[in-house]
C-alpha cells in the first residue's frame, strides 16, 4: 500500500504534536514542511522531525510546496483567520486536508470552503479531540439510539489559564485569530457540543468578557438548537486550574464527561448509575481517523459540515454579546 504523503503547513508549537503522531503512522511519510522562513522551518524539523529519513523538504511558500513536493495531504497548523484561505488552496492543489480547529472563522467561509471540498472530493477532516474517543462516539449513538430517551439539555464548562499564556502572542491579536478563548481551546467544548447534538443552531444569547486583552476570555453562552435541545455554556481563560466537565440530560437518565478530551465518562440510566457502561469502540488520535479515511479505512469522523454548524454558533455568540441581545444565525 502506498503511504500517504503529508505537507506541513505552519510549523508552529501545536504543529509539533502533529509531526508526532503522523510520524508514527506507518502509513505516512512527511515529505515538506512550510512557513514564513527557512529558519523557522529547518528549526521545527530538528525539533520534532530529528532523525527522520528523507528529511522532509523545506517551503516558504505553500504554491511552490504543493507544485514541487505534490503531497497527498496537508495538515495546516496557520493562524485560524488564515484557514479559509490555505484550506482553499490547499484543496485546489489536490490535496487531502487535515485542518487544525476551528475551521474557519465565519460561516460564509464555513460554507464556501465546505462546497469546494464537495467539488473536489477531497477528505477533509477537523481536529478536534472528542469525535475521536470511544467516549463521546457512545454519547453521540445513545443520542442517536435514544437508549436514554430524549436528549432535552446539556451543560458544562472549561477553564484553562488562557490570557496568561498567550499575551503576547498572535492569539491575542484578533487579525490573526479571530477571536479569544472560544475559538481556541473553548472551541473543543463547543464543538464536543455540537458534534454531539447534531442539529442546527436556532438562537443564541452570550455573554463575553475580554478581562482587559483585545479578544474573549470568559464567555457565556446559552444555545437553543433546531431540534430543540437547549445547552448552557461557559468557557473560562483566565483559571489556573485546566478542567471540563459537561452533563447531557435525557428525560430517562444522564451522562456526566469530559468536555474537553473524553477521558473519563459517566452514566445514569433511569435514576440509577450504570457501574461499568460497556463501551467497545476504539480510541483514535483525529490524526489517525484523517489517514484511515483518506485509505478508504474508516469514515471521517469530522467533516466541513461541523465546521459550518460551529461557524454558525460562533458569529451569534458575538453579535449576541455585541447587542446584547439573543442571535440567529443568517439565512444563507
Amino acid at each position: 500500500m502506498s503511504k500517504v504523503t503529508m505537507a506541513i503547513l505552519g510549523c508552529g508549537g501545536m504543529a509539533g504534536a502533529h509531526a508526532g503522531r503522523f510520524k508514527n503512522n506507518p502509513d505516512v511519510a512527511i515529505t515538506a514542511c512550510c512557513d514564513v522562513n527557512e529558519g523557522v522551518v529547518n528549526a521545527f524539523i530538528d525539533k520534532n522531525l530529528a532523525g527522520y529519513e528523507p528529511r522532509p523538504e523545506v517551503f516558504t511558500d505553500p504554491a511552490a510546496m504543493y507544485a514541487k513536493a505534490k503531497p497527498t495531504a496537508v495538515t495546516i497548523v496557520t493562524p485560524h483567520t488564515m484557514h479559509f484561505d490555505h484550506g482553499m488552496q490547499a484543496l485546489k492543489a489536490g490535496c487531502h486536508v487535515f485542518m487544525e480547529k476551528p475551521m474557519v472563522t465565519n460561516a460564509g467561509q464555513a460554507r464556501e470552503l465546505a462546497a469546494e471540498v464537495e467539488r473536489t472530493k477531497k477528505v477533509f477532516v477537523i481536529g478536534y479531540n472528542t469525535p475521536c474517543t470511544p467516549e463521546f462516539y457512545h454519547v453521540r449513538e445513545t443520542i442517536r439510539n435514544g437508549t436514554l430517551g430524549t436528549l432535552e439539555m446539556v451543560t458544562g464548562y472549561l477553564s484553562q489559564g488562557w490570557k496568561k499564556a498567550t499575551i503576547g502572542k498572535w492569539r491575542q491579536d484578533p487579525a490573526l485569530s479571530g477571536g479569544g478563548q472560544a475559538y481556541d481551546s473553548g472551541a473543543h467544548l463547543l464543538n464536543s457540543l455540537c458534534w454531539s447534538v447534531e442539529s442546527d443552531i436556532d438562537e443564541v444569547f452570550a455573554f463575553i468578557d475580554n478581562s482587559g486583552t483585545p479578544v474573549d476570555i470568559n464567555s457565556s453562552i446559552n444555545v437553543k438548537f433546531s431540534n430543540g435541545v437547549v445547552a448552557a455554556i461557559a468557557v473560562s481563560g483566565n483559571c489556573p486550574k485546566a478542567d471540563s466537565f459537561m452533563t447531557f440530560i435525557f428525560d430517562n437518565g444522564k451522562i456526566d464527561i469530559n468536555g474537553w478530551n473524553g477521558s473519563w465518562i459517566k452514566i445514569a440510566k433511569g435514576d440509577k448509575d450504570v457501574k461499568y457502561p460497556a463501551i467497545d469502540e476504539k480510541a483514535q488520535t483525529p490524526n489517525d481517523n484523517f489517514i484511515d479515511a483518506v485509505l478508504g479505512r474508516a469514515q471521517a469522523r469530522t467533516s466541513p459540515r461541523n465546521g459550518i454548524i460551529q461557524s454558525d454558533l460562533m458569529d451569534a455568540i458575538y453579535e449576541s454579546a455585541r447587542t446584547g441581545k439573543p442571535a440567529r444565525p443568517k439565512k444563507r
